[in-house]
């Protein structure tokens, strides 16, 4: 059976004026990459714990979800967890 319960949902950061620059950025990416970048972060989301290459610590709370993209690129999506996961 497939546990389809996001254990860890993504919300995304929503500066004083309201607007959301991280899915902003999400949206303005070719379709592949948004694809991609997407798909990792669902990968987070649903398989929390995660490691390595998709998920790695930064130090101070800080995490990185690692999107490897055409032409030898990265994608970098930063979060932190809130008191209800940590």
């Amino acid at each position: 059976m497939i546990d389809r319960t996001k254990k860890l949902p993504a919300r995304f950061y929503v500066n004083p004026a309201g607007r959301k620059p991280v899915r902003e950025w999400i949206l303005e990416l070719p379709e592949a990459d948004r694809h991609t970048v997407g798909k990792d972060i669902q990968k987070v989301e649903f398989g929390w714990p995660l490691g390595r290459p998709h998920c790695a610590p930064l130090g101070a709370g800080l995490w990185e979800v690692r999107s490897a993209l055409d032409g030898a690129r990265i994608a970098r999506v930063i979060f932190c967890m809130d008191e209800t996961f940590t």
